[in-house]
């Protein structure tokens, strides 16, 4: 039943009966109640007959996140202050399965936009946001990441090897910080601090892009070192 919801995307937000049926390994009968069953519960909801797209219920749980999430909570009113102090783009990353996903958005720059609002996932292998994630990664992760993707990990300069990729995360994490520039947006610069849980565990990222590039090393570990202190806010203040 789960797996009919994971259909949905913005590449294709409808679907018919036949085409779910296509997709997913079941009788019609038994597509017919999960589909039923899925409407019922308002995690779908019928456009014309035998079409459907994602439900009201689902804004329902968005909201309640929004509200309620400690993540969002302790993070919303610094990260308004950064963009205040700072014109540019604040985001709070959330690690999810094997891709980051931006749970929250501040913003105070028209010079450039974020593609990565609320609900948009990030590459895991580019960006500050990302990367200050991927650096915290506990070992037999970065072993199974790296056996699933050793192509994509050496194009993105992350290394060409496990022990290489290992130690570049490793320098990566002595400032506590990491910044890139134009990785994921042209013209950018983007900071980010990691966000732990109970256990010390990775669990998000908060970061800051402004619209420059090329900043003198004075300006980029004043920059660093205030989202380094958000962060590290955040991870007192959610747990």
């Amino acid at each position: 039943m789960l797996s009919v919801l994971d259909l949905f995307d913005l590449e294709q937000p409808e679907w018919t009966f036949d085409e779910i049926g296509a997709r997913i390994e079941c009788g019609r009968s038994t597509l017919y109640r999960h589909i039923k069953l899925l409407v019922d519960a308002g995690l779908l909801m019928t456009v014309t007959e035998s079409v459907y797209r994602l439900g009201p219920r689902i804004i329902e749980f968005d909201h309640q996140i929004r509200a309620t999430d400690p993540l969002i909570r302790a993070a919303r009113p610094l990260m308004g202050e950064i963009v205040r102090e700072e014109a540019g783009v604040s985001l709070l990353c959330r690690r999810y399965r094997d891709r980051v996903l931006c749970v929250h958005q501040e913003a105070s720059t028209t010079h450039f936009s974020s593609n990565y609002e609320r609900g948009r996932a990030r590459p895991l292998l580019r960006g500050a946001a990302s990367l200050a994630i991927l650096m915290h990664f506990p070992s037999h992760q970065l072993a199974k990441l790296y056996d699933q993707m050793p192509e994509a990990l050496e194009d993105a300069g992350l290394g060409s090897s496990l022990t290489e990729l290992r130690a570049n995360l490793r320098a990566m994490r002595q400032n506590g910080w990491v910044t890139t520039e134009g990785q994921v947006t042209p013209g950018v610069t983007g900071i980010a601090a990691p966000v732990f849980g109970r256990g010390d565990e990775i669990s998000a990222s908060l970061s800051l892009t402004i619209p420059e590039t090329g900043l003198s090393d004075e300006r980029r570990e004043a920059l660093g070192k205030r989202i380094l202190f958000c962060a590290r806010v955040v991870t007192s203040a959610s747990q």
